[in-house]
């Protein structure tokens, strides 16, 4: 059928009802970074993977087979591995390439810490065929080793999206 009745007044929805290609995955271990430098998280690891529309062993990206409106979502558990190391950190969602959708934390006129979660999400179109969504990270702390922070049995960090029925 072309719509579903959802009461006795007659509303309807029309469209598919599945909130399809879906994709959600996260990091397994520790991915270490360069210091002030945009890097694209590899989440090679699928909770979540509808449509086999998330490749996660090579480009680390989501291209969705279906045109429509995406919610996208990404966070990073951004670690200056040593205590008031951080300065900042920053989640980047990138739609072909550019920056789409973007978010910071910036510790650098306060306190230094030691590390911080940051969370980026909204909406995107998506063409259905050629468009991609890839999640990047970036750390600047005061010297040693960054990392985003992945665990094989916890969420630290994620990436996922699904499609926006009814638009």
């Amino acid at each position: 059928p072309s719509g579903v009745t959802l009461d006795s007044t007659g509303a309807t929805i029309t469209g598919a009802l599945t909130m399809r290609p879906a994709f959600h995955a996260n990091l397994s271990a520790n991915q270490t970074v360069s210091d002030a430098t945009d890097t694209k998280v590899q989440f090679d690891t699928e909770v979540l993977d509808t449509d086999g529309c998330y490749d996660n062993t090579t480009n680390y990206r989501f291209t969705p087979t279906t045109a429509g409106k995406y919610f996208v979502y990404s966070s990073l558990h951004c670690n200056a591995v040593a205590a008031d190391n951080f300065l900042l950190g920053t989640t980047t969602i990138k739609k072909n390439g550019s920056n789409e959708i973007y978010q910071q934390l910036d510790q650098r006129t306060t306190a230094n810490g030691y590390s911080s979660s940051v969370a980026a999400f909204g909406i995107v179109d998506m063409n259905g065929s050629s468009d991609y969504l890839e999640s990047w990270g970036y750390i600047d702390s005061t010297g040693g080793t960054q990392r985003i922070s992945g665990n094989g049995s916890a969420q630290y960090s994620l990436f996922g999206a699904y499609r926006i029925i009814g638009t």
